[in-house]
């Protein structure tokens, strides 16, 4: 009985518990309609020549690999002509080029897109269907759009005890 008696002294004088709850919920729609968008870059101009056994010529010039031109940022090589060295035996020979994309006289106005070879084009979004919602219960609804859109969804719960 003495021990009851403890107890219940020890628990009247006790401390009360304190604890907070909080419970957080946080919906969300988020809705993007892309803008168009071009991206375009110059390609610049390659030449090589390679070989053995053979003597080059522009034509011109002895042994001269090409005395080429640059116009509007593009370079054009001269024509070359291979000789064998020793006519009959082995030889190799090998020219490649890639023409450069012409350097812009004026500044390419809105909508516009300079003749480049590498390009890449993207038409702008339509919303057309697109749609979201949020209900006071919290539920979502999101409806898929046009072209180049996005609709998002997003529920966050949280709860802490502190």
């Amino acid at each position: 009985m003495k021990r009851f008696a403890l107890l219940a002294i020890a628990l009247t004088f006790a401390p009360a518990a304190h604890a907070d709850l909080t419970h957080k919920i946080q919906s969300s729609v988020q809705l993007q309609v892309g803008g168009a968008t071009t991206t375009a870059n110059r390609i610049g101009s390659t030449f090589s020549i390679s070989g053995s056994g053979v003597d080059t010529t522009d034509g011109t010039t002895a042994n001269t690999i090409s005395t080429g031109a640059i116009t509007s940022g593009v370079y054009a090589p001269g024509t070359i002509a291979a000789t064998q060295d020793n006519p009959g035996s082995a030889f190799s020979f090998s020219q490649s080029y890639t023409q450069a994309d012409a350097v812009p006289t004026s500044a390419a106005a809105t909508g516009a897109v300079q003749n480049f070879g590498s390009l890449q084009s993207t038409a702008s979004g339509t919303a057309g269907t697109l749609a979201g919602t949020i209900s006071s219960a919290g539920a979502m609804t999101v409806t898929a759009g046009g072209a180049n859109t996005l609709g998002i969804g997003q529920f966050v719960t949280e709860l802490s005890i502190d």
